[in-house]
């Protein structure tokens, strides 16, 4: 049982300082960011990669916290946030594409994750699916389609390291990662990023919802087979309208249900 004045180890916040909403992003750069888009907001804490802010979106309290990169610190932030109080989480990132059909620009919601990180282990074993709250995908869909944002579904890897998918052939376990990367392909897959399957599978551990939406920034196997070029997308305020309309309707639908 936590006391309400306790402080949380990592993220330095106690009860009452978010609400049961939390956006999270990676990127500490981006938290002010998606503050902006809620009322009231103001600036909570900040410790390691954890920064914080809280507003109010239909007058619910919501909080923005990064995670860092990666699963284990998307993990301690994740347990943290549900030992205050919150239970409704929404990543916002970014991606690279598995799928060439897919541009850059698309919003990728996944419907499940790839268990290439090591933190989820730590879990459940390997059978166990990580997989996003069904709610929060279909708010995000419709949230998507309404902005009239290009978006996608389906299954995304989640990864460890960032070079071993950017240059696996200079790896010494490059056999494993290209042969993996191509049944990826094969199987279906469209993206690449590194928190979601962990933020699933604890979620699903701590029976907490959770969902993500990502911009896919760039496709390196659509610029191989069509011979695009390079192209790179950084803008990332679609996935953030998206997710903050996404939780509008989440809201409103928790409130009917009370």
């Amino acid at each position: 049982m936590i006391n309400k004045d306790q402080l949380m180890h990592h993220i330095k916040c106690k009860v009452g300082d978010v609400g049961k909403y939390v956006l999270l992003p990676g990127d500490p750069g981006r938290v002010s960011k998606i503050a902006a888009y809620l009322d009231d907001a103001k600036h909570v804490q900040t410790n390691r990669e954890y920064e914080i802010w809280t507003g109010y979106l239909e007058g619910e309290k919501v909080s923005v916290m990064s995670t860092g990169m990666g699963g284990p610190s998307a993990a301690i932030g994740l347990e943290e946030l549900k030992m205050i109080g919150a239970d409704t989480f929404i990543r916002i990132g970014t991606c690279g594409g598995i799928d060439p059909s897919l541009e850059p620009g698309t919003l990728i919601i996944p419907t499940g994750a790839i268990r290439k990180d090591g933190t989820g282990k730590e879990y459940v074993p390997v059978e166990f699916p990580a997989v996003p709250d069904f709610e929060l995908v279909t708010a995000l869909k419709a949230a998507s389609d309404k902005l009239g944002y290009t978006n996608a579904l389906g299954i995304v890897e989640c990864k460890d390291s960032y070079y071993g998918q950017h240059s696996p052939e200079r790896m010494p376990v490059k056999y494993e990662l290209q042969q993996k990367w191509e049944a990826w392909k094969m199987a279906g897959a469209i993206g690449s990023e590194m928190e979601s399957s962990t933020l699933f599978i604890v979620s699903s551990v701590l029976r907490v919802r959770c969902a993500t939406v990502l911009l896919l920034c760039r496709n390196r196997e659509r610029e191989d087979s069509m011979n695009t070029g390079l192209v790179r997308v950084t803008e990332i305020a679609p996935a953030i309208e998206t997710a903050v309309n996404a939780l509008r309707n989440v809201i409103t639908n928790d409130k009917k249900i009370k």
